[in-house]
């Protein structure tokens, strides 16, 4: 019987392995000394096993999903609950009315983690992207796998030097948001779009320019793809963490 059992569970082993049933797991972490409210938005794939959280300071939680998959994460500050009862944020909201962003996604600005998870172990590709504006610094470390694999940073704070034609000011008129360009201004030279809208007609912009000083990794603007595109195989795990 033990003999039996035994080649029962290879068995098993060897189905999953060649139909490729596995999950990837992103730990999300809050080192901000506030509370956050991450979200989450699944662009194709299996839906995520959450889709919004509160997130007190110094605490971690995990959300998987099994590929492939593509989608984003973001963190929400500045939120609370009305007397209508309606969930609501300052910076970043997905503007469901709860905690739970349920398909929405953010409302810039926001940071964002962008990733495209491959199944069977192959190539990921992952970014922090600052092209619809910034509201907090956030990193990402693969867990595993293989290949360049590298950590991705956005550790500047954007909203120190964001000037005033993009700043978002709170209620205390404390910048706690930068917009991009485009969002700003809506014109084509900044949005990449019209006559703009290849890499050779759309460079970097003194705006732009301000969001990669700060994190050089990430995205400022929607050409910026030969410093800000990273990748990793093997089937990784991948740890967030807003405010690094």
């Amino acid at each position: 019987m033990a003999a039996f059992q035994g080649q029962l569970f290879r068995l098993s082993l060897v189905i999953l392995f060649f139909s490729g049933v596995y999950s990837v797991n992103f730990s999300i972490k809050n080192n901000c000394p506030f509370q956050i409210w991450p979200g989450t938005l699944t662009g194709s794939g299996n839906q995520l096993s959450t889709t919004g959280f509160e997130l007190a300071s110094s605490s971690t939680t995990t959300a998987t999903v099994s590929p492939p998959w593509s989608g984003r994460f973001w963190a929400r500050t500045h939120c609370f609950t009305g007397e209508s009862g309606k969930f609501s944020c300052g910076t970043a909201d997905c503007a469901s009315g709860q905690v739970t962003c349920n398909g929405a996604g953010a409302i810039p600005p926001a940071s964002l983690v962008e990733f495209t998870i491959a199944p069977n172990g192959g190539q990921d590709f992952f970014d922090i992207s600052l092209v619809d504006g910034f509201n907090l610094p956030v990193s990402v470390v693969p867990l595993g796998g293989s290949g360049e694999c590298a950590t991705v940073t956005c550790v500047g704070n954007v909203n120190s030097v964001c000037p005033p034609e993009l700043a978002v000011r709170g209620q205390d008129g404390a910048v706690v948001a930068c917009k991009s360009a485009c969002m700003a201004f809506n014109t084509p030279e900044f949005c990449c779009s019209g006559d703009h809208n290849q890499p050779q007609t759309c460079p970097p912009t003194r705006y732009s320019m301000i969001f990669k000083n700060q994190c050089p990794q990430a995205y400022s603007y929607a050409y910026d793809d030969r410093t800000s595109t990273f990748t990793c195989s093997g089937g990784a795990d991948y740890a967030i963490t807003f405010c690094p």
